[in-house]
């Protein structure tokens, strides 16, 4: 029985400490993740204007950038994409 009851509480401590990691995961890490995704997906749609990209540091970053939404249409507000050079 006592034993048992040792199993019982690794099993227990195993499953909080899982618990654990996963809310950091997801209260941390995910944000950070999903907005990178977002911005490389927006970004590699994007159209953008000439006048406001610029060379800094072997890559050209524009700040004048509108993306096609889901219907395909592109968005009003800028946002600013870094590309390879």
């Amino acid at each position: 029985m006592k034993e048992a009851t040792g199993e019982l509480n690794m099993t227990v401590v195993t499953v909080v400490a899982i618990a654990a990691v996963a809310a950091f995961f997801y209260a941390f890490v995910w944000p950070s993740i999903r907005n990178s995704i977002t911005t490389s997906t927006n970004c590699a749609s994007a159209q953008c204007q000439e006048d406001s990209c610029k060379d800094v540091n072997g890559q050209r970053v524009c700040d004048q950038c509108y993306y096609a939404n889901e219907a395909g249409q592109f968005t009003e507000g800028p946002i600013t994409c870094t590309y390879q050079n």
